[in-house]
């Protein structure tokens, strides 16, 4: 099955051409015809799948063949939310990529930053719309923005939006859109928050499901290595070394222990920059370009600030604090080996980790092969039988084989329809979460 075969129109098979993209993953595969036949879709699907692609190829080219007028007064006609800085940043630059060969234009907005910028880019007019909950419903408050003309949205990572608190702003959203227009809904996990919230978007939509151990990239060797928590960043600087590895995507489960990994790796000589929800949009975007670009080998980061990050060839994914929501496992290891190229994910665990792992390879069904040759092994003797196994948070952040893909707290705040600048810039990735992972 080839893109030409789903029915892809001329000028964006030309783009995914120049990308090297002729064949469609499954996720796309199965949700493009549907929706170039405007049906309402329901998703279960992690980022990585190839799902952004999915949804955004049929909205270029419907609005492509609908010759919308192109001047600046012309309405959004799309709208895309997602709960992340990065993973609408990501979004934006797949519609510009598949839809570069067309007249339509689209900007993201998000919190976190000025707001002149985007602002200045909706003046100018745009056919779709990226955003984040906060920012977007600011705008529409201070009048910059008007979804009367919405005939395609899009609810991206909807179990994300709900971890994150955004629940009441998707709401108020909803009560803005018009009644008639073909509305797409994807999660990584259907639980009954999930499903509820689904049925007052959706009217009678096709499902398409991709199931996480299907998101497993084929062609990682995995590992696990234990080491008590002391000897981590030992471990951790002796592998960097040892494998002579030029980039290695390192997870911490908090903000704090990301900085500290680095500071670690400084000391050995290795650079390393951070990521996660403290770190300003500029600094993010600053760390992730030096990544990819080779400037910095070890970009350390937590699972939310990873959403959306989209890198080739990467060689080393190193889970440094085990997840506690398996899924988030298949989502990390997820983002080496893609397309042709081999990758490896290693993992640390210590003695309170044990039960992760436990839950991760049921998940997997299989278990990760224990490395026990390197010099900080830990004789595994702990076994947490008497202790109550750490409560698990369903908050997790999931979502990737580049076969193809498409692809901080939130203060509580006032009904105020008109803010500031630097109000709204604490809207998106800034509200408290239920756990402490980021």
């Amino acid at each position: 099955m080839t893109f030409k075969e789903l029915g892809v129109i001329e000028p964006i098979l030309k783009a995914l051409d120049a990308e090297g993209y002729t064949h469609p993953t499954p996720i796309q595969e199965q949700s493009i015809p549907k929706l170039l036949e405007k049906r309402d879709l329901l998703g279960c699907a992690q980022t990585g799948t190839g799902k952004t692609a999915a949804f955004t190829i049929p909205i270029l080219q419907h609005l492509h063949l609908e010759k919308s007028n192109y001047n600046r007064n012309r309405p959004i006609k799309a709208l895309i939310i997602t709960p992340t800085r990065e993973l609408a940043l990501q979004i934006g630059e797949s519609i510009d990529t598949y839809g570069k060969n067309t007249r339509l234009k689209s900007t993201v907005i998000f919190g976190g930053v000025k707001q002149g910028k985007q602002t200045t880019a909706l003046s100018q007019g745009i056919d779709i719309l990226v955003a984040t909950p906060g920012r977007l419903l600011d705008l529409i408050g201070q009048g910059f923005i008007s979804l009367n003309a919405i005939e395609y949205f899009v609810l991206d990572e909807a179990d994300q939006m709900l971890d994150m608190g955004f629940i009441h702003d998707i709401k108020k959203v909803l009560a803005k859109l018009p009644k008639n227009r073909q509305s797409l809904f994807f999660s990584a996990t259907m639980a009954p928050a999930i499903v509820s919230l689904s049925n007052e978007i959706l009217g009678n939509p096709e499902k398409v499901t991709v199931k996480p151990e299907q998101a497993t990239a084929e062609k990682v060797g995995q590992g696990v290595y234990f080491v008590s928590k002391g000897d981590k960043p030992k471990l951790l600087v002796h592998l960097i070394e040892q494998k002579g590895v030029n980039s290695v995507l390192v997870f911490s489960r908090t903000k704090h222990g990301a900085n500290k990994i680095v500071k670690q790796l400084a000391m050995s000589d290795i650079t390393a920059e951070a990521i996660h929800g403290n770190k300003s949009q500029t600094a993010r975007v600053k760390a992730l370009n030096n990544f990819k670009d080779g400037i910095t080998k070890v970009l350390v980061a937590t699972d939310i600030a990873a959403r959306g990050i989209d890198i080739d060839e990467l060689e080393l994914v190193v889970n440094y604090d085990l997840p506690n929501v398996p899924e988030t496992y298949v989502h990390r290891i997820g983002r080496t080996g893609r397309a042709k190229a081999s990758g490896e994910a290693l993992s640390f665990c210590d003695g309170e980790e044990r039960e992760y792992l436990k839950d991760i390879q049921k998940l997997i069904k299989q278990d990760v092969p224990v490395v026990t040759d390197h010099p900080y092994t830990d004789d595994g003797t702990f076994i947490p039988t008497e202790k109550k196994k750490p409560q698990q948070s369903r908050n997790s952040n999931r979502g990737p084989k580049k076969t193809f893909r498409g692809g901080g707290n939130k203060s509580p705040r006032s009904n105020s329809g008109n803010k500031s600048a630097n109000s709204s810039s604490n809207r998106d990735g800034n509200r408290p979460r239920r756990r402490r992972e980021d």
